[in-house]
């Protein structure tokens, strides 16, 4: 039987699912982007009390970007917020986490590429870093909820809280936020889940933003605004260069191919920068640290049926029986693949339909039933 579902980021205030307690007050994380200036708009419009604060989590001033406004942590950006929430009549803060997030999210980036992973940093500065502080100051400031510009949506049943894709297919970021708890979901509000880009774009540019409207979005990692990792690591790590060394490059059977610059500046599943010519496209099937090795495979050989994941979260479900059937997405951008899950002593087992390529060990995995999230983890390896 199909269970009874509420949706629980509507912007109706006086909807018993979202305010049962008639607060109508909100924390909202504003980073000066398109996406948090229209949920502060919708959040007005809707009649909330909505309090601002915008998390400063990087100092972007680098030789690397003060040609160019890139990320989220410039002071254009911050000004921006600051500039919209005034219109709005919202009052603003800035709250520096610049300490906490070096020693927590750039810390972990780069633990995992120095031990030949692939980490998703938004992963986990999400509960760690933006939850941690909204929750903190919403309490503070005595709100009730807290509310990000995210394309996601929280649902609500069997009295669990649980993550939903945004209706914008193209903009859903479900993906990232399957670290969330109970306790962060049950006070969390989602403007722009039932809406598109294109629609945040013309209300910014209807109320009177109009360049605001027309800003890019950013694909970088926030803390690399020029995207290029291997220039931070060199730079982030005491003594880079006697710490890693060109190592061997080789293929499945064993055969060197040729030398790789360090063995953090590689990635599974990649193909380009490889500078090894043999006459037939190659990518990386693994990265061995142990051993300063990087393996180059052909494309079908990429393909795995199982992977383990390790540091789960359970959203949907407080548990999933054996055999569970669902839909794992590996990446941000994957379509996602039919497989079985499996509890594999604290981890989950993850047994796909069909073999899937480049299985990132670092990357998330988000496991779906239909659009809700029913758990995520960290992938440790492939089989």
């Amino acid at each position: 039987m199909e269970k009874e579902t509420q949706n629980k980021n509507t912007l109706t205030k006086t909807d018993n699912n979202i305010c049962p307690s008639n607060d109508d007050t909100v924390l909202l994380g504003m980073s000066g982007g398109v996406d948090s200036s229209a949920a502060a708009i919708l959040l007005k419009e809707a009649g909330y009390n909505v309090y601002g604060i915008t998390i400063r989590t990087w100092d972007s001033v680098t030789e690397s970007c003060i040609s160019k406004e890139k990320g989220c942590c410039t002071i254009d950006s911050i000004m921006e917020a600051k500039n919209l929430a005034s219109k709005l009549g919202i009052q603003h803060q800035i709250i520096d986490a610049r300490e906490d997030f070096k020693k927590i999210v750039v810390a972990d980036f780069i633990h995992e590429y120095m031990n030949g992973r692939t980490p998703n940093p938004c992963v986990l500065c999400n509960p760690e870093i933006k939850w941690k502080i909204l929750k903190k100051k919403a309490d503070e400031l005595g709100c009730r909820y807290i509310a990000t510009g995210h394309y996601a949506n929280v649902s609500f049943s069997d009295n669990r809280y649980y993550i939903s894709k945004g209706t914008d297919d193209a903009k859903d970021q479900s993906y990232f936020l399957w670290k969330l708890s109970q306790n962060d979901l049950t006070r969390t509000i989602f403007p722009l889940g039932k809406t598109i880009k294109a629609a945040s774009r013309e209300k910014i540019k209807n109320f009177g933003f109009e360049k605001l409207s027309k800003k890019k979005e950013s694909q970088e990692i926030c803390f690399i605004p020029d995207d290029d990792y291997r220039v931070f690591l060199e730079k982030e790590i005491p003594d880079f260069t006697d710490k890693i060394k060109p190592g061997d490059v080789i293929d499945t059977s064993g055969k060197i191919l040729g030398k790789h610059k360090g063995y953090p500046f590689y990635t599974v599943g990649q193909r380009k920068g490889l500078e090894i010519a043999v006459g037939y496209p190659l990518f990386v099937s693994e990265i061995i640290p142990e051993t300063n090795t990087v393996v180059l495979a052909k494309k079908e050989e990429l393909f795995r049926k199982e992977l383990i994941l390790s540091d789960c979260v359970f959203q949907k479900y407080p548990e999933i029986y054996d055999g569970m059937k669902a839909v794992v997405k590996i990446r941000f951008r994957n379509p996602g693949h039919n497989a079985e899950i499996h509890i594999f002593e604290n981890k989950i087992k993850i047994i796909f339909d069909e073999p899937v390529a480049a299985i990132t060990p670092g990357q998330s995995a988000v496991i779906y039933d239909g659009d809700d999230i029913i758990a995520g983890g960290i992938i440790e390896k492939s089989i």
